[in-house]
């Protein structure tokens, strides 16, 4: 009998779309750096014998310095398991200089981690740096002076709510010529994928909890919050950061879906035509690169609390997109995430136990029903 040949290859473990710091609509406020170290946590959705960090440049008006660079297992808060420290490496060197409009992928680093490690990345920024950051990314990290990188715990570090300059982490994953290996779902659209109204730093997205029902594989989260399909407003759009974001993530096998919300409400109201031409383009792509993918429903947004949102004009236009979905065969599958959200008694808002308090996102309970809604027997055999 033959053996299958055994090889390694990378997949994303872990993933944060990042968007850039000089946009005009802000839902968190960038941050300079000058001298400082910034410590960010990370829970890998997959395993692997090696790891390789992943940092950008990509909205930078000029090179980037990166002083130093460490990973570790992260054993509470902003502290680490220290032997487990290791130095990252950029062509063989502890330092490196990232071209404006680039990205830096570190040296691999002999370093197995299992699904659900939580890594802290610490990096050095020596120079001035407005670095790109995720604004909403319901985890902590740590901002302190000069190269902390290898401090066991952040004495004296300002704690924040917001992600640096750190894009992913990719993780060497054996497979053989039977196999695939390790196959990767991109979770790909907004803040009901970044995790908004879901518990700080519990890992409770609904990203997380679909982690929980793949019996193999894993997804990685590329939502961010208040992203829109259509047109640039908070990142850039998704159509157009679909390569990048999808198409260009190692083993990505499938796509999972989640958009609208924002083309109905912010900055304007996209028409119904308009937003089903764009789901419709965003299927053909993925199809194209010969991925599966996978929509949700627009969830109800009928209750949200912020001003100057254009609630009323897109609650029509949702109704309609909706129905499209339920019956379009563009897709693979379409998971009725805003019927096993909605509330009964009023299908434009939110259930009231699974609303976290601002009419347009859901609490931990909410995100597990979104997850739920997902038909593992719908997605490749591969995950199953």
């Amino acid at each position: 009998m033959e053996v299958p040949m055994t090889t390694q290859r990378w997949a994303a473990g872990y993933r944060a779309p990042l968007v850039n710091p000089a946009e005009a609509i802000k839902l968190a406020e960038p941050r300079a750096f000058a001298d400082e170290t910034v410590r960010q946590v990370v829970r890998v959705a997959g395993g692997g014998s090696r790891v390789r960090v992943r940092l950008t440049n990509r909205y930078g008006a000029q090179d980037l310095a990166i002083g130093a660079v460490r990973i570790a297992v992260r054993k509470s808060g902003g502290e680490i398991v220290p032997e487990t420290d290791t130095e990252v490496r950029f062509g063989g060197s502890a330092s490196t200089r990232v071209p404006a409009g680039a990205d830096a992928v570190g040296d691999p680093v002999d370093f197995a981690v299992e699904a659900g490690t939580e890594l802290a990345v610490s990096v050095y920024l020596p120079e001035s740096a407005l670095p790109a950051f995720a604004q909403m990314p319901i985890e902590s990290s740590w901002i302190g002076a000069g190269d902390r990188t290898g401090d066991a715990a952040p004495s004296d570090a300002e704690e924040t709510a917001a992600r640096f300059l750190l894009t992913g982490i990719d993780v060497a994953v054996d497979s053989t010529s039977s196999d695939a290996g390790a196959p990767v779902l991109v979770a790909f659209g907004d803040s009901w994928f970044e995790g908004v109204g879901s518990t700080h730093g519990a890992n409770r997205r609904s990203v997380d909890v679909l982690n929980e029902r793949l019996a193999t594989g894993w997804a990685v989260n590329q939502g961010i919050s208040g992203n829109r399909l259509l047109d640039d407003e908070i990142g850039e759009h998704g159509l157009a950061r679909f390569e990048r974001d999808v198409l260009s993530v190692p083993g990505v096998a499938a796509v999972w879906a989640n958009f609208g919300i924002n083309d109905l409400i912010l900055a304007g109201t996209a028409s119904a035509e308009r937003l089903i031409a764009g789901f419709t383009a965003l299927a053909e792509r993925a199809h194209a690169a010969g991925l599966p993918i996978y929509a949700n429903t627009i969830g109800p947004f009928g209750g949200a609390i912020y001003p100057g949102l254009s609630v009323a004009e897109g609650i029509p236009v949702r109704w309609a997109v909706n129905e499209w979905l339920r019956t379009t065969d563009v897709f693979d599958a379409v998971f009725d995430v805003a019927a096993a959200v909605a509330d009964p008694a009023d299908r434009d808002r939110i259930r009231p136990d699974l609303d976290c308090g601002d009419g347009m996102h859901l609490n931990d309970v909410g995100a597990r029903i979104m997850a739920e809604t997902v038909d593992l027997t719908a997605l490749p055999a591969s995950f199953r």
